[in-house]
């Protein structure tokens, strides 16, 4: 039986709802660690989830990177064991260097919280096979710092290794270059995304555009 464990830090607040979308999707509940913790239990996938780690003091995610916890999870990482960073989680995973680039400020300095297009931009068998090349997803986003930046020879190598998984597909909401909304390490085990799947995962919520996410990866787990 495959298992997963969601991160779970000081002002946490989409822990639960990431919780929710993967007992629907793995047919168990995950495993809920403290980011005092200093090992990670036995599990075959890691979710680093939303919200306002430590308040965003300093910045957003850059308190949480040093939070125990993390030295396990980026160790592990390193080691091939999958890793899901979602809005604060990216911003987490930017700042321990498991993901390239920097989530700034939004654009237009102010905090976003709406339902945006965004197009699957490189499909990947482990966390969206699911889903098609081109698909456009209707996803939540709220973040006040949702800017991804990253300088020219970053963003090429993005481009060239194919590592965009989406980028927003009518508006650009936050001022991210070239329009991404997610990205790949290099091993492709680790994505991170601003917006939010487990928000979309439900006919009750936001639609159910964001539940293949999590079912694709309970699939390929389960192979």
């Amino acid at each position: 039986m495959s298992k997963a464990a969601v991160i779970v830090f000081p002002g946490s607040n989409c822990d639960r709802d990431v919780a929710i979308a993967l007992e629907s999707a793995f047919g168990h509940p995950p495993l809920m660690v403290w980011h005092a913790e200093t090992a990670l239990p036995q599990t075959d996938l890691v979710v680093v989830p939303g919200g306002f780690s430590y308040g965003d003091y300093l910045r957003a995610g850059a308190m949480a990177g040093f939070s125990p916890i993390m030295n396990e999870v980026v160790a592990r990482a390193r080691d091939g064991l999958p890793v899901l960073g979602i809005c604060n989680g990216f911003q987490i995973l930017t700042e321990t260097g498991l993901l390239p680039g920097a989530l700034m400020r939004n654009a237009s300095l102010k905090f976003i919280c709406r339902t945006v297009a965004c197009r699957v931009e490189a499909r990947d068998p482990f966390f969206s096979g699911i889903y098609t090349n081109g698909q456009i997803l209707q996803l939540p986003i709220a973040h006040n710092e949702g800017n991804y930046f990253a300088d020219d020879e970053t963003i090429a190598r993005l481009n060239g290794e194919d590592r965009v998984a989406f980028r927003y597909a009518d508006i650009n909401p936050n001022g991210s270059r070239e329009n991404i909304a997610g990205i790949y390490n290099e091993a492709r085990n680790v994505l991170g995304l601003m917006p939010h799947p487990e928000r979309a995962a439900d006919t009750n919520l936001e639609g159910t555009d964001g539940a293949p996410l999590f079912e694709s990866m309970a699939r390929a787990l389960a192979k």
